[in-house]
C-alpha cells in the first residue's frame, strides 16, 4: 500500500464541541465491594476484554503495575474491528462478552476497548453487579493534565469519534480545551496484521496527524487500545508533524494506573504474593493471536483457549 491508497483517507479533521458530561456512578456495584481484607473476591482475577488483541496492550500495564493479580483476557477474534460496527451491535457483542467473563468468575471487569467504552460502558455498568471500568475516562485526565495549549487531538476509530466520549470526558475536567477528533481506520487493521514499523504504518500515521496539526494540538490521545502498539512510530511522527514540544498519552497506561489505586481504595487486591497468571480466551484464530499477542505483551504466549459466545 503506498501514498496513492491512502490519498484515498478523509483530509478533513473533525472538531467535535464539548458538551455536558453525564457521569453515571455504578453505585450498586460500587456498594457491594467489601473493604474487609479477608472478601474472597480478593482471589478471582480481573476480566478484560476487547474486540481483539488492541486490549493486551492494557493487559501489560495491568501486569507491569499489579504484577501479583491474575487476568482473564477475552479477545472477540471472529468479530473484529468494532469500530465500524453501528450502536446496536456494538452493544450486543459486548453484553455476551461481558457475560462470558462474568460466568468464569472475576471480580471487576476492565472494558479495554475504546469503542465499548464509548458506547456500551453505562449499559454494562447497570447490568452487571460488579464495578466496571473504561479507557476513556482515564485517558482523558491524562490528556487534561499534558496539555498547555487546551488543544487536544484524538486518534480513534470511527465510532469512539462519533460518540463524542472524548469531548464529554475532557470537558468534565477542563471546560476551556478543545478537542479535535480524527478516525484513525487502518491503524487497527495494521496492528491486527503484525505491521507494526516500517514506511506503511508510519505514512498512514503522519496522514492522520497533518489533519490534526491544521487544530494546532499539543497533545495527542491514543483513542483506540491498538494504537499503543505504534507508540513508537505515532511518538515520532507526532514530533515531526506537531512540533518537538508534542505528546502522546496512552489511555492503557492510565487505565491500568486507575484500576490499581481503584483496587487498592476497595481493598480488591490480590493478598497473594506471587506473580499472577494470565488466562487467554478469544473467540477465532488462536495461534495468530498468539504469534501476534506475544508481541503486545513481550513475551511468548503459549496457550490460547477459543470458546464460543
Amino acid at each position: 500500500m503506498g501514498a496513492a491508497g491512502l490519498s484515498l483517507l478523509s483530509e478533513t479533521p473533525v472538531k467535535v464541541l464539548p458538551d455536558v458530561l453525564v457521569t453515571v456512578n455504578n453505585e450498586a456495584a460500587a456498594g457491594t465491594v467489601s473493604d474487609k481484607a479477608s472478601d474472597p473476591r480478593r482471589a478471582l482475577p480481573i476480566g478484560v476484554f476487547d474486540s481483539g488483541l488492541g486490549g493486551l496492550t492494557v493487559v501489560r500495564q495491568i501486569r507491569r503495575l499489579c504484577p501479583q493479580e491474575d487476568v482473564l483476557y477475552l479477545g472477540d477474534t471472529a468479530r473484529v474491528p468494532y469500530g465500524t460496527r453501528s450502536a446496536q451491535t456494538v452493544l450486543r457483542y459486548s453484553r455476551a462478552c461481558a457475560r462470558a467473563l462474568v460466568s468464569r468468575g472475576i471480580k471487576l471487569l476492565v472494558v479495554a476497548c475504546n469503542t465499548v467504552s464509548a458506547v456500551a460502558l453505562d449499559m454494562l455498568r447497570v447490568e452487571l453487579d460488579l464495578p466496571v471500568l473504561g479507557v476513556i475516562e482515564p485517558g482523558a485526565g491524562a490528556a487534561v493534565a499534558a496539555t498547555h495549549r487546551h488543544r487536544v487531538g484524538v486518534l480513534a476509530t470511527a465510532g469512539t469519534i462519533a460518540s463524542g466520549a472524548y469531548p464529554r470526558a475532557i470537558a468534565s475536567r477542563s471546560s476551556r480545551t478543545e478537542v479535535f477528533g480524527r478516525a484513525a481506520p487502518l491503524l487497527v487493521p495494521l496492528v491486527e496484521e503484525g505491521w507494526l514499523d516500517g514506511e506503511v504504518p508510519r505514512l498512514a500515521v503522519a496522514r492522520y496527524l497533518e489533519t490534526l496539526a491544521a487544530c494546532d494540538v499539543d497533545v495527542v490521545v491514543l483513542g483506540c487500545t491498538h494504537y499503543p502498539v505504534l507508540r513508537d512510530v505515532i511518538t515520532a511522527e507526532s514530533k515531526r508533524v506537531l512540533g518537538e514540544g508534542a505528546s502522546v498519552v496512552d489511555s492503557a497506561e492510565a487505565t491500568a494506573e486507575e484500576l490499581r489505586d481503584f483496587l487498592e481504595a476497595r481493598s480488591l487486591g490480590a493478598a497473594s504474593v506471587r506473580e499472577g497468571r494470565l488466562r487467554m480466551l478469544v473467540t477465532d484464530r488462536p495461534q495468530s493471536f498468539a504469534d501476534v499477542a506475544s508481541r503486545f505483551l513481550g513475551h511468548p504466549v503459549d496457550e490460547v483457549e477459543q470458546i464460543d459466545l
